[in-house]
């Protein structure tokens, strides 16, 4: 029943899947590249190969200075986040599912069977633990916890110091759900995470009991699959607000606070967003990319010249927005018009995941690319 059910959720990302492309020989294919003015010329600051995916996406994760990556084979690498340079590299001897994350003092890492990983900078294992589900986020560390989330909508906190079960939060998913990579965001004093149906939760970190609940989207249409409205990649917070989305659903923002809503837009989202001072940045389920007024949600811009390429979140980097897409390009965007004035090529393979940091952002792809690219 869980492969069906996930298979099915494979299905549902597509509107963003199944039958959109690279599902037989008559499905439509990506749109083309678009002649554009180039504004913006990306280059390279450094780039690593850390092996490939084999079928997950796995997530760079930035810490200290330090970027740590994994790949399906076990191998994690550990590189310098300012010029490239290798720290560690290292074979866990696992069939990995989930990118590594670190906190300075441990590594994790997540495994098919369940597992979650600690080790020390050299790869020597520190504890092990059993969750009972793949780890398809990397590890959260909040305080002194590892906080770990299976695709099933279960969050638990582990000790850092030996990998102990501190607590676990479950709670009744629907019959469909997105297979998602996305974790949970830590706060001072708990953890926030998306979840099936359209929810928006708090978890108190000493804990685990929930703190508050929102509804970012409520679940519509007759049959299961129209009705999967998942909170989708991972909710952003800053000065005190609060915004997620939802595939077919709403965009929406919350003051942190009270869990009022200030403003919601009716827009579907599989892949997650990004905030500035200014704007709240999409990617919709048809692979557009809309900016949103912060205070209000008012439509700001779109662009829409990337149909069917399965764009990722944006993020914001030098100024600009920038996205990836499955053919291994990075463009970039305005952000006062949505103009694309840039692009890179990586590798020819899916971009997994974008991270910003000072002066560009760290790509990730399927094909096992590792770079920092700068604007």
């Amino acid at each position: 029943m869980r492969v069906a059910r996930l298979a099915a959720a494979a299905c549902a990302t597509a509107l963003a899947g199944c039958g959109v492309f690279g599902i037989g020989s008559n499905a439509p294919k990506p749109a083309p590249l678009t002649e554009f003015t180039a504004q913006v010329r990306p280059s390279v600051a450094w780039s690593v190969s850390v092996g490939k995916g084999g079928g997950y996406r796995f997530w760079p994760t930035v810490s200290s200075g330090r970027v740590h990556a994994a790949a399906a084979d076990g191998t994690v690498t550990v590189v310098n986040e300012d010029n490239g340079q290798l720290i560690s590299r290292f074979d866990l001897k696992r069939r990995l599912s989930s990118g590594a994350s670190g906190d300075g003092e441990h590594l994790f890492a997540g495994t098919i069977k369940g597992e979650v990983v600690a080790f020390d900078a050299s790869g020597k294992e520190k504890w092990q633990a059993s969750v009972g589900g793949e780890v398809l986020a990397p590890v959260t560390v909040a305080g002194k916890s590892a906080i770990v989330r299976t695709p099933d909508g279960r969050v638990f906190s582990l000790a850092l110091e030996d990998g102990k079960r501190r607590w676990v939060y479950t709670r009744a998913t629907p019959a469909l759900l997105l297979r998602s990579e996305s974790g949970v965001i830590a706060t001072p004093t708990g953890v926030v995470a998306g979840y099936p149906g359209g929810k928006l939760i708090a978890l108190d970190l000493d804990d685990g009991k929930l703190a508050w609940e929102v509804t970012v989207s409520l679940p519509r249409g007759s049959t299961e699959l129209e009705r999967v409205a998942d909170v989708t990649g991972l909710p952003v917070i800053d000065a005190g607000r609060l915004c997620a989305a939802a595939f077919q659903g709403k965009v929406a923002c919350y003051d942190i606070q009270s869990g009022t809503t200030l403003w919601s837009r009716d827009i579907s989202s599989a892949t997650g967003l990004a905030l500035d001072e200014r704007n709240v940045y999409v990617t919709d389920a048809e692979d557009s990319v809309h900016a949103l007024d912060r205070e209000a949600g008012i439509s700001r811009w779109k662009q829409d010249k990337f149909p069917r390429r399965k764009l990722t979140a944006p993020v914001i980097s030098g100024g600009h927005v920038v996205v990836g897409d499955s053919l291994g390009y990075l463009h970039v965007l305005s952000r006062e018009d949505g103009t694309l004035i840039g692009r890179h090529p990586v590798d020819g393979t899916a971009v997994n995941a974008l991270v910003p940091v000072k002066g560009g952002v760290v790509v990730q792809t399927a094909g096992g690319t590792l770079s920092l690219v700068r604007f």
